[in-house]
């Protein structure tokens, strides 16, 4: 039944629909928009937008005209996927980190997709005459390379393609020889019990690495990743100083957070290319 101008029938069976078509390309690999249309009755628009909804809660991975099945053996999605989803939050994120960063410091900043907006939003910003940057992500790297009045310091090792980033104990001596004032660090999941933790152990090893070099450390992690545990706990929750995030965090851990003395601070839905005033917080908790 095709939905109406007001979407009322495409949106009652919504969740069902979802559903059998998560189910549809998990059995059979992959899905054309075009024949997903014609099997439940609904305009190409409709189901592009169901496509979106289940690609973000992780239950498939949008393709051109289409849709596949997500490799489940895998450790972690492909840096590209993990790009797309919660990119609003992550690019709100990313103006409230950059918002803190001062000319003429060190900042060390991970491979992870919520860093790269932090990038992103630093050459907006701009009016940069020496920031210096170290990182192991090579399309952070690439991002910010050549822009005026920022330096890029690339950490040496081996390249790994699911998250364009160079692991490894190559770069580590690195941090014996500068002084760094803040790491900016995306985890893969978040919880009071086993702080910051990644999808894989290498990619751990030189987060340990960033959090040991940095005065203050900065969690820059959406809603989607607390009270979620991950494979390797990179840095403790007591070792944090601040955590970024948007307003989805679940209360209770943002209070627990704060009975630790760590500064929350919940982004609002001011756009992300607007001046980031420094009491604009919903939450906030005393710094250390």
């Amino acid at each position: 039944m095709p939905g109406s101008a007001n979407g009322s029938p495409d949106d009652v069976f919504a969740p069902e629909r979802q559903e059998r078509i998560a189910r549809l390309v998990e059995e059979y690999g992959r899905a054309r928009v075009a024949d997903l249309a014609s099997r439940f009755g609904v305009s190409s628009v409709t189901i592009r937008k169901d496509l979106v909804a289940l690609e973000t809660a992780h239950r498939l991975v949008r393709a051109h005209g289409g849709a596949i099945a997500i490799d489940r053996s895998r450790p972690e999605l492909s840096f590209d996927i993990r790009e797309r989803l919660q990119a609003e939050e992550k690019s709100r994120i990313g103006a409230a980190a950059a918002a803190l960063v001062q000319d003429g410091e060190s900042i060390v900043m991970d491979a992870s997709t919520t860093a790269l907006s932090v990038a992103r939003q630093l050459k907006t910003r701009g009016g940069w005459s020496q920031l210096t940057i170290i990182t192991n992500g090579l399309r952070l790297a690439g991002e910010l390379a050549g822009h005026p009045g920022i330096v890029v310091l690339m950490l040496g090792g081996r390249v790994r393609w699911e998250a364009l980033s160079v692991v490894g104990q190559l770069g580590n001596g690195l941090f014996d020889r500068i002084n760094v004032q803040k790491a900016f660090l995306g985890a893969a999941g978040f919880t009071v019990e086993s702080g910051l933790a990644d999808a894989t152990d290498e990619e751990a090893q030189i987060k340990r690495s960033m959090v040991g070099a940095a005065r203050e450390i900065i969690a820059i992690v959406d809603h989607t990743k607390w009270e979620r545990a991950a494979f390797a706990t990179f840095c403790s929750t007591d070792e944090i100083d601040i955590v970024l995030t948007d307003a989805g965090a679940p209360p209770a851990m943002v209070a627990a957070l704060g009975s630790r003395n760590i500064d929350v601070r919940l982004v609002d839905g001011t756009p992300a290319d607007a001046p980031w005033p420094a009491d604009s917080t919903t939450a906030r908790q005393s710094g250390r």
